[in-house]
């Protein structure tokens, strides 16, 4: 394209992104927290009325269970290639607000400070959604839509996205695409892009055990045994003081990288700094004790995390009971080659092997790693168009160190995946007070614009 193409765009998309934000205040002030079955109706009705009014086909799937999946098109305009498709990857809903004393304004009525907007989904992921709809409409009003687009937008990835997975083998052939753009993505604290052509796994567990039928005096504990002590010592089996899993077979079904990934991950940025601050670290980052480098940890190291227990009483003041029962949530972020079946059954019998039989563990939910050849072409289109709508430095890391379902995605799909967002390293999503910038949240639109015409060309 030439300059004064490209000019003409960036005044449209400035233009577009700034008419959409009402719209986006709409649709952050909807409720659309899965994991409480809140305003999924609503939002869905919202979502599929918005497709519309943008000029997009629109089909809402539900016939195989969970919360609807909303597929959009809108096809290449006159001048455009129709024989190029880029799929859209979005979900409509977000996680709860909880701690609610912890925010600064009110979780889901948009506010906006100093270029600044703070609420619920900002920037996980109703951002990012307004951000490629105004991209869209900036191309329609310049030179027409370039090439094929479409859209998935699911209601369940923050549970992670049960249903998914039916919907895509089954709809395959409506979502065929070229290439797809996930939905996260921020800048780092050095103001850098980051883009992610992969994702970790998960795997989610819930162990239990029980002793009695109600909570006992505590002055039984020289006779009856206690099931959250129970719990904490076939916790402590798993994992030893220097954060080593020692659960036999956990690493079997690992795919070893190569020497060039091995290096792509070296060369990713690590500030440690950016990590402690904002969250408040106030321990050594457990590679250091054990002498890792932090980018292999992150991208190529499976974890086992303990997420939450709860047993007995932990109230004000005391309250001297023998619990009956102890629980703890704990997932596993896989790497590409495990399975949480597979990892189900390694626990099951490291717990018989070390006399935890009472213990019992269930998966509740589990999806697979996935990471985009490094060869692929679109990788390197995607940075270099973000490297000119940014005008700052890009980094794409071969995959990310949180969870989603690409892999579902590749299965059904077989395409290349880059994920980019509209976030900042001071977004918070999950956590009380997210947010985006207003400025990234034009770049964003800028750099799907670009994208999509540069797309179209190849």
């Amino acid at each position: 394209m030439i300059e004064s193409n490209r000019q003409e765009l960036k005044e449209s998309v400035i233009k577009q992104a700034d008419q959409s934000v009402d719209t986006l205040y709409h649709y952050l002030r909807l409720t659309s927290v899965s994991a409480q079955h809140l305003a999924i109706p609503e939002t869905v009705t919202f979502i599929a009325d918005l497709l519309k009014k943008f000029g997009g086909e629109v089909q809402v799937l539900d016939e195989l269970g969970g919360n609807p999946v909303i597929y959009g098109l809108f096809p290449a305009g006159e001048q455009g290639n129709s024989e190029r498709t880029l799929l859209f990857y979005n979900h409509y809903d977000v996680q709860p607000p909880d701690p609610l004393d912890e925010w600064e304004s009110e979780p889901f009525e948009p506010y906006l400070k100093d270029g600044t907007l703070y609420g619920r989904g900002t920037a996980d992921n109703k951002g990012s959604l307004m951000q490629r709809l105004a991209a869209i409409k900036a191309l329609e009003e310049t030179e027409g839509l370039p090439c094929n687009v479409k859209f998935l937008i699911e209601g369940e990835e923050e549970i992670g996205s049960p249903g998914l997975p039916s919907y895509l083998k089954k709809y395959a052939d409506l979502f065929q695409a070229d290439a797809c753009i996930w939905e996260f993505g921020s800048k780092d604290a050095e103001e850098r892009v980051e883009l992610f052509a992969g994702i970790k796994g998960s795997a989610y567990f819930e162990l239990s055990t029980k002793s009695a039928s109600i909570d006992l005096h505590s002055s039984l504990a020289a006779v009856v045994d206690n099931p959250a002590w129970r719990l904490v010592q076939a916790l402590a089996s798993m994992k030893d003081q220097n954060n080593n899993i020692l659960v036999e077979g956990f690493f079997d079904e690992i795919e070893a990288a190569d020497e060039e990934l091995l290096q792509l991950v070296r060369n990713v940025p690590f500030d440690k700094a950016a990590l402690s601050e904002p969250f408040g670290l106030t321990r050594p980052l457990i590679t250091e004790a054990r002498g890792e480098i932090p980018q292999d940890a992150l991208m190529l190291y499976p974890t086992m995390t303990i997420c939450g227990m709860v047993s007995g009483y932990i109230g004000e003041g005391a309250k001297t009971v023998l619990p009956k029962e102890a629980k703890v949530k704990l997932d596993c972020r896989m790497v590409p080659g495990q399975t949480g079946e597979h990892l189900l059954a390694c626990f099951q019998r490291h717990l018989l092997r070390h006399g935890f039989s009472d213990i019992h563990i269930e998966l509740i939910e589990s999806q697979r790693a996935y990471r985009s050849n490094i060869h692929d072409p679109f990788l390197n289109l995607v940075k270099q168009t973000a490297e000119e709508a940014y005008q700052s430095d890009v980094v794409l890391y071969p995959n990310s160190p949180g969870t989603g379902p690409m892999y579902a995605f590749n299965e059904s799909l077989h395409l290349p995946i880059v994920s980019t967002g509209v976030g900042w390293a001071e977004s918070k999503a999950h956590a009380p007070n997210e947010s985006i910038r207003m400025k990234d949240y034009v770049d964003g639109a800028l750099h799907m614009a670009y994208l999509l015409t540069d797309f179209a060309a190849k």
